[in-house]
């Protein structure tokens, strides 16, 4: 009987002791984050620099791999066209997603009501809460948010971290590379080599990736506590099931129509998921998510164009967070909106939930952003949010995390970019699935997974 070849990570996690398994010590992270947040809060909270400086040792990669990831794939397409089809594809895929993630919110906060009978006076609420974020507040305006992806400059687009802007400058050098000729080809070699370096590097920080978690938890715990759970405790669990019913009803269901299983891919991807679990960051993630793509059997062309797009045009987890803390604040202060009022709100929300970096606290601040804007609510009223937040930041980054390698996927089986007897087998599926017309991607595959044996990637540098 022949049996299926495993993937190259997970040969070396087969011969790993678990105490050497990325994954295992991130928990092990987490565990201890929380130990020590709940047993020295003083102690725990002083930690915050190790989570901290892991995200931002992280966020120092994100700009550059991204372009390289986005430069090679493009150039690896020979139909330009196909580009644009992948693009008009995945932004109509991701705002179907926000839609849906928009109204999981409001369902879950209309059906179990979290703030009704809070009776909170708007005049005692504390406008300094709101005032600090304001600041930080992404342009509500569509033109402003347009002109938020052209950078200032080439290089600006690398200086603050962000993936939004690299995009443009990413898709130009691409196509002005295809068509630059020999000089063209010189500078692409350098740009995959690189890439090769930056991906190697990126598996050092990796290491990290257990001490950051533990700071980062134990900062969370020791800061706000177990105990200030309570007294929002439904907001929270409202949070939670709406993220939850998301991710089994409307990914689950994406995925099963596209042919793969949504328990597999949250399980193939467990490591990066940790990741976001311990960090509240979707960002230290985006690398390693990338290259697994591609050992899935992804085109990099297609998949490494969705991915790093989904980071500023899928954040459906805070998507479900603005709706369900607008309809909060408005229980809470006694405020009734009319389904007109709510109507204007989505409309509003599906340009506020985009753009934001997936890092700790973007959700809040696109909280403000929206509440800013909406004379029916009181900006005021992120004052009740402030103290749980954080631990609603851990649901929404992994449920955007989720839904972006779910889009990446399907996005790639829908332009025939991804092998899915490849796919099948490193998830693990017992059935065949019959591979797409065109099986010279499995091929291709094949060869560069050869080609490419020596090099270490970054989960096996991690």
């Amino acid at each position: 009987m022949h049996m299926p070849v495993l993937a190259g990570s997970a040969r070396i996690e087969a011969r790993k002791p678990l105490y050497r398994i990325l994954y295992i010590q991130v928990l092990i992270g987490l565990v201890l984050g929380v130990l020590t947040g709940h047993l020295w809060p003083e102690f725990g909270a002083a930690l915050k620099p190790f989570g901290d400086g892991f995200v931002k040792l992280v966020k120092m990669m994100i700009a550059p791999i991204v372009f390289c990831t986005i430069v090679g794939g493009i150039n690896s397409i020979s139909d330009s066209r196909e580009v644009g089809r992948t693009l008009v594809k995945s932004m109509a895929l991701f705002y179907l997603l926000t839609v849906l993630a928009l109204l999981a919110g409001l369902i879950a906060v209309l059906l179990i009501q979290p703030g009704a009978g809070m009776h909170v006076s708007v005049s005692t609420l504390d406008p300094s809460v709101a005032a600090k974020f304001t600041k930080q507040a992404a342009a509500t305006g569509f033109a402003d948010f347009m002109l938020h992806i052209i950078p200032h400059s080439f290089f600006g687009a690398f200086a603050d971290g962000e993936v939004l802007p690299v995009l443009p400058v990413s898709i130009l050098i691409a196509f002005g590379l295809s068509r630059a000729g020999d000089g063209g080809a010189v500078v692409t070699k350098a740009i995959e080599a690189f890439s090769q370096v930056l991906f190697v590097s990126f598996g050092f920080i990796m290491k990290l990736a257990p001490l950051g978690a533990f700071g980062a938890m134990a900062f969370t715990v020791g800061r706000y506590g177990i105990r200030s759970i309570g007294s929002l405790g439904l907001l929270i669990l409202t949070f939670y099931i709406a993220c939850s019913v998301f991710v089994v009803v409307v990914l689950g269901t994406l995925a099963r129509l596209n042919g793969f299983s949504l328990w597999k891919t949250i399980r193939y991807f467990k490591e990066e998921l940790l990741i976001v679990l311990g960090t509240s960051s979707s960002e230290p993630a985006l690398p390693g998510a990338l290259r697994k793509l591609e050992q899935l059997g992804c085109r990099k062309g297609v998949s490494g164009l969705v991915l790093p797009m989904g980071y500023s045009f899928n954040l459906d987890g805070s998507a479900i967070y603005l709706t369900l803390a607008s309809i909060f604040i408005a229980q809470a202060c006694d405020i009734h909106l009319s389904w007109g009022q709510i109507a204007a709100m989505l409309g509003l929300m599906l340009l506020t939930s985009k753009g934001a970096a997936g890092v700790t606290g973007s959700g809040f601040v696109a909280l403000v952003a929206t509440l800013s804007v909406m004379p029916d609510l009181p900006v005021t009223g992120v004052a009740l949010l402030v103290g749980i937040d954080r631990f609603m930041s851990e649901a929404r980054a992994l449920t955007s995390m989720i839904s972006n390698c779910v889009a990446a996927i399907t996005v790639s089986l829908w332009e025939n970019a991804c092998d899915r007897e490849v796919l099948a087998r490193e998830l693990g599926q017992s059935n065949a699935v019959e591979p797409v017309a065109g099986s010279k991607i499995a091929a291709a595959a094949a060869v560069a997974q050869e080609d490419k044996s020596w090099m270490p990637t970054a989960q096996s540098a991690a």
